[in-house]
């Protein structure tokens, strides 16, 4: 019993450590983005917005709320990630262009920042859809029509997972490019990894592998 204990307390302790981590404040760089993006899909599927509080990051899960201080002029900015990014070596975050101008971070570009963890809005959390109960499987989380939209979006993707692909498909005389990751062969596997996505944030559903021309 006393062994049991010590596991106990060993294991509380790994995950206090571990908790502590996620929401302790960081130093990092950031960017900014605008007019080029503005109206086109971000990888949550939003619609980028320039004149909105909002940002991209690599890792924290879309919903993720960050105070972001420009160490510079102590100015600070709640925004939200709904984006992934950045993808330039060397920078952290990327800042819509209202969150980057109320810093002061324009037109200088980029600066050091500290990134603070706020929470998160769990609504950005998605369900996994099916569209097929007969394998083998695929995970779609995109398509449009706009090639370009796809490629970023497997861009994104690729940040963290491998295996993405890009499928183009013909609807009703219309193209259409569908993002897609992996091809599973058991549907606990595809279940599993769908979960992670819809928990990260993006709007996937489990359809039928197509073998790529």
């Amino acid at each position: 019993m006393k062994y049991i204990k010590v596991l106990a307390l060993i294991s509380l302790n790994i995950l206090l450590v571990s908790c502590a981590s996620h929401y302790r404040s960081s130093y990092a760089v950031a960017s900014w983005y605008g007019s080029e993006f503005h109206g086109k899909p971000t990888s949550s599927g939003e619609i980028f917005n320039m004149y909105a509080n909002t940002c991209a990051h690599r890792e924290y899960p879309f919903g993720t709320k960050l105070k972001v201080t420009n160490v510079m002029n102590n100015k600070s900015i709640s925004c939200i990630v709904n984006d992934r990014g950045p993808f330039v070596s060397g920078r952290d975050i990327d800042l819509s262009y209202a969150a980057a101008k109320e810093i002061g971070l324009i037109p200088a570009g980029t600066s050091n920042v500290i990134i603070e963890y706020l929470g998160r809005d769990e609504s950005y959390i998605k369900e996994v859809r099916y569209l097929s109960s007969s394998g083998p499987f695929t995970l779609q989380i995109g398509s449009f029509k706009d090639k370009s939209n796809a490629v970023r979006l497997k861009t994104a993707l690729e940040l963290k997972y491998k295996e993405v692909y890009l499928q183009q498909t013909s609807i009703n005389g219309e193209n259409y490019f569908r993002v897609r990751l992996g091809k599973f062969i058991e549907i606990n596997e595809v279940k599993k990894l769908g979960k992670i996505l819809a928990n990260e944030g993006y709007s996937v559903f489990i359809t039928k592998y197509e073998e790529r021309v």
